[in-house]
């Protein structure tokens, strides 16, 4: 291309010069510029078509070029890409794996404590429970009892009304029977049976029941006067007299009791009971 370009530039040189000094051409020199022109003209057309193959050529190559390093540009950016995608969805697998444990432990964990809690929370209510069962089963058998108390009273209020009300001492034996038996062991009754054994002049029994109520209570006043009544009747003056003295010392109020009672006739006019009864 640069040999043809040469030439080129030689012959257009040459045909200047010949024109600025005006020779006269020959005929046959005539004849010869046509193939000169159409030289110059075919060589003008090879140069021209050899530039655009080249500019063709050179556009080919740069566009493979530009288009190679646009693939390569796209393939490192796909394989980029792919792998950071790779690497996120590692990652987001890992998180998500650990996550998702760490969400199944936190639910176990909440789980068992609430469970422990719950389990706490009813233990403590079934202690409350059984406690409270059973302070109302105390209450409930303290009412139960406080109502049999109360109906025992009654009723041996009632026995009381009526002992008062019969005549005889064998009605009220039979009264104070009845108390007993409600009430076993009641030393009121035991001793109001002596005194209507003694009206009964059954003087041994009545110093047996005498002996019952002193046994549990060897303070009662009223036990004492009455087996005191029970030993003069039987002649034993000193220990009839011992228990008066006793009787009057828990009771001042017996003294007065004395001075009516018959059953002490046997004691009267001894210096021992009359100072008794003086003091």
């Amino acid at each position: 291309m640069y040999r043809h370009l040469f030439l080129l530039l030689i012959t257009l040189f040459t045909s200047l010069s010949l024109q600025a000094e005006e020779v006269t051409y020959s005929e046959q020199e005539y004849l010869d510029r046509p193939l000169m022109e159409r030289y110059i003209l075919d060589e003008l057309k090879s140069l021209r078509t050899e530039q655009q193959d080249l500019e063709r050529r050179m556009t080919i190559q740069i566009t493979d070029r530009e288009l190679a390093v646009a693939d390569k540009s796209l393939n490192y950016s796909n394989t980029t890409v792919t792998y950071f995608f790779y690497v996120i969805a590692a990652v987001a697998s890992l998180i998500a794996l650990i996550g998702w444990q760490s969400l199944r432990e936190m639910k176990q964990n909440t789980k068992e404590m609430a469970d422990k809690q719950l389990n706490k929370i009813a233990e403590d209510y079934e202690k409350k429970f059984v406690a409270l069962e059973r302070d109302l089963k105390r209450k409930t058998r303290i009412i139960t009892e406080n109502n049999r108390e109360i109906e025992i009273i009654n009723e041996v209020h009632n026995l009381w009304l009526r002992a008062q009300s019969v005549q005889t001492p064998e009605q009220k034996m039979d009264i104070y029977d009845e108390i007993l038996k409600v009430r076993p062991g009641d030393l009121e009754a035991l001793t109001y049976k002596a005194d209507a054994a003694m009206e009964m002049r059954e003087f041994h029994w009545a110093l047996n029941l005498c002996n019952r109520v002193l046994e549990v209570d060897d303070q009662n006043a009223h036990a004492l006067f009455q087996r005191a009544c029970a030993y003069a009747q039987l002649g034993a003056e000193v220990q009839a007299i011992d228990d008066l003295q006793r009787s009057i010392e828990a009771s001042t109020s017996m003294r007065e009791l004395v001075l009516e009672e018959p059953d002490f006739d046997p004691l009267r006019g001894l210096e021992r009971f009359e100072t008794l009864l003086e003091e």
